[in-house]
């Protein structure tokens, strides 16, 4: 197996399936600075050269590809189109002579009038240009694309977008890509929402490289989507390395890494790119982990009691590392006694490391039994009785994919559900041997490999999405709650999401609703192709899903997402495939609507001024102080993201009492099941559900 490992990635690339996956992804290679990014280690050994990471005032960072491959609904459910009325169209050139098509027929509402470039002898060559003038001034968003609708000729496929306030003066592209050569709806989302009058299309490329031409059935534009209901992105940021792994920290502080190199992976190298956002300064610092031995590429990951991570397996498949936010140190562990990647993890009720599966790395004929880390003797205790293989899917690759990423979720006496992310549940007991109880199917689900689950309320999941294998099959749209009472596991289905998503990520907000992010329809490793680039919020009262303002990224296989301390959502990260043309070493900042007024400016907050200890013991009550009046007050557990899987995440509602104005008693639960040891995020939040920004407490 060690050799499998050594090669995967090699090896994946012989697959004609991925080489179609790679042609079909999206080729942009727009510009955005960096933060500021400094480096303190060389950069990871690739193949070929590779410049290190700089300054922002000395080499403008290489952005990820957009969304080059659209879904045939790709544009925009969640933003306004613009009216037409008044429109004009010019074009570079157009052909008048063999047909009529004329720019202005972009503008007339039927898809089978068509703009045209100059195709009668001779031919007018590549790149053309056509631009819409609003006539006024308005903010726009995206660019939508019908293809002509009376066959393939001229179908754009590389293509910019630019806009002008004067006609005269564009600046740098505000989208890029390659769009797919079919007949469907194309959507060129803006990296930044703009308030110009001129937009511009420029084609350099003929979708099916049948010749010199473009054209286009209609053109329409869209502007931002209405904060108040469905938020708004920040600009994206520039990271060096693709971000893989992520884990929010204490000190607003969000780590980072992706394997031995900062864009691929393979081998056991024994070294990890590893890189620190600083969510107060913007300031992106990269720096080579090796006094560990270990490549973390594809690993487990667990937020400890004492807010330390975790990192066990993946390239470097039996070494276990840990991290220390206190310090800023990385320092190795005793090894699994199982070599493993792919692997799942949680942190237990008494305060130990569980984990399980993980047959993409190691030895593949070995069942990836569970173990257990104790915090106190830092070794692991095997659990024979915990078999990987009674919560295998179906998957036709076998264990090498079954027994991937389970959804694991901890409760009292060192018990955890696993849930996931095959459609058969059980109960696992980590005392003594270890033991693995049946708890019922997730009702009517297939196995969900690459969806999630995430714990919205005590007691209360919901799982999203998934494939019945871990690549090349349908995704589905469904999504289920999973509700615990005692050694009770009750799962219904709830509403559906608008689109099928498989290697997504979903994070619970403090109000309690779901957003998730990104995912394919067709789930493939390294391709954009299927993405669907509008995220969705799951509220838990209706059960149902609303769109959300749509990403100007796909964020798919290798992505990641993490609740930040201001209630906040960072996404990012994309790939790890070298030189292909789907790696994205960057993220965004989303906005939920909760924090948005109307006009997209911020809402007034509630605020916590006082009385929340660096430390809390399970059981406490807390003294807590707030600039105004407040409806509630939840923690949110500090969390580590990876592969779509988020353990870590937990949402717990806390019983408060006002003792005065602005003072509350905020009672922590005393069942480490309810809430598991380690570092949370304290949130107030109003009558209408407005976050606090989070203060952190180690509750252990």
């Amino acid at each position: 197996m060690q050799s499998r490992r050594s090669f995967a990635l090699s090896r994946l690339l012989r697959h004609s399936h991925l080489l179609i996956a790679f042609a079909l992804g999206s080729l942009l290679i727009g510009l955005t600075p960096w933060l500021g990014v400094t480096s303190t280690a060389a950069a990871g050994r690739v193949p070929g050269p590779r410049a290190a990471p700089v300054p922002t005032d000395q080499q403008a960072a290489v952005q990820s590809p957009h969304h080059g491959i659209a879904p045939a609904n790709a544009m925009e459910p969640a933003a306004p189109v613009l009216d037409r009325a008044g429109w004009t169209a010019t074009a570079s050139d157009e052909e008048t002579t063999g047909e009529n098509g004329r720019a202005a027929n972009v503008l007339d509402g039927d898809a089978n009038t068509i703009w045209h470039s100059k195709w009668t002898a001779p031919a007018a060559a590549l790149p053309h240009t056509i631009t819409i003038d609003m006539h006024r001034t308005a903010v726009v968003s995206a660019l939508v694309y019908h293809p002509r609708g009376t066959g393939p000729n001229g179908r754009a496929g590389a293509y910019t977008v630019s806009t002008s306030t004067d006609g005269i003066s564009f600046g740098a592209a505000v989208a890029s890509g390659t769009w797919r050569d079919d007949d469907t709806v194309k959507t060129a989302t803006f990296t930044r929402a703009a308030p110009t009058r001129y937009v511009r299309l420029t084609v350099t490329t003929e979708a099916g490289g049948r010749g010199p031409w473009t054209s286009a059935g209609e053109i329409r534009l869209s502007g931002p989507a209405s904060p108040a209901v469905h938020g708004s992105w920040g600009r994206i940021i520039g990271f060096p390395l693709v971000p893989v792994a992520t884990a929010a920290l204490p000190g607003d502080k969000l780590l980072a890494w992706s394997a031995y190199a900062v864009d691929r992976f393979g081998g056991s190298n024994g070294y990890t790119q590893t890189a620190i956002l600083d969510l107060k300064t913007g300031k992106v610092t990269q720096r080579r982990i090796d006094n560990t031995g270990h490549d973390m590429f594809c690993p487990g990951i667990a937020m400890l009691a004492d807010g330390r991570v975790l990192v066990t397996g993946g390239s470097n498949a039996e070494k276990a590392s840990v991290y220390d936010p206190a310090t800023d140190s990385w320092s190795a562990t005793t090894d699994m006694n199982i070599a493993r990647g792919y692997q799942a993890m949680t942190l237990l009720s008494t305060g130990e490391a569980f984990v399980l599966g993980g047959s993409w790395s190691g030895n593949a004929s070995t069942d990836k039994a569970g173990e257990v880390w104790s915090p106190d003797t830092r070794t692991w205790r095997k659990l024979p009785g915990v078999l990987a293989s009674q919560a295998l899917t179906a998957d036709p690759a076998g264990p090498y994919r079954a027994d991937n990423h389970m959804w694991l979720h901890a409760t009292s006496g060192g018990k955890v559900l696993q849930l996931g992310p095959s459609k058969q549940m059980n109960w696992i007991s980590t005392s003594g041997q270890g033991s693995v109880t049946p708890a019922g199917t997730r009702a009517d689900s297939q196995d969900a490999m690459t969806g999630n689950a995430v714990p919205y309320d005590i007691g209360k999941l919901v799982t999203l999405g998934g494939s019945p294998a871990y690549q090349d099959s349908p995704a589905t749209q469904r999504a289920y709650t999973v509700g615990i009472s005692g050694s009770q596991v009750q799962a219904a289905r709830t509403g559906d999401m608008a689109h099928p998503r498989a290697f997504s990520n979903s994070v619970v907000l403090p109000d309690g609703k779901v957003a998730v992010f990104g995912g394919q329809a067709h789930p493939v490793p390294f391709s954009d192709a299927t993405s669907v680039l509008t995220p969705e919020l799951w509220d838990p009262a209706t059960g149902r899903f609303t769109p959300l303002a749509s990403m100007a990224v796909p964020r798919n296989y290798h992505s990641v997402a993490n609740l930040l301390p201001d209630g906040r959502v960072f996404s990012g990260g994309g790939g790890l495939c070298g030189d292909c043309a789907t790696n994205h070493p960057d993220g965004a900042v989303f906005t939920p609507p909760y924090l948005l007024d109307a006009d997209g400016s911020p809402k007034p907050r509630p605020v916590i001024t006082g009385g929340v200890p660096p430390r809390a013991a399970p059981g406490t009550q807390l003294t807590v102080s707030t600039g105004s009046s407040v409806a509630s007050f939840v923690l949110m557990r500090a969390a580590a993201a990876t592969h779509s899987t988020d353990n870590d995440q937990r949402r717990v509602p806390l019983v408060s009492t006002p003792t005065g104005t602005g003072a509350y008693t905020v009672s922590i639960p005393a069942d480490t099941g309810v809430v598991l040891p380690g570092t949370y995020m304290l949130f107030a939040l109003d009558a209408q559900g407005v976050p606090s920004i989070g203060q952190f407490v180690t509750v252990s």
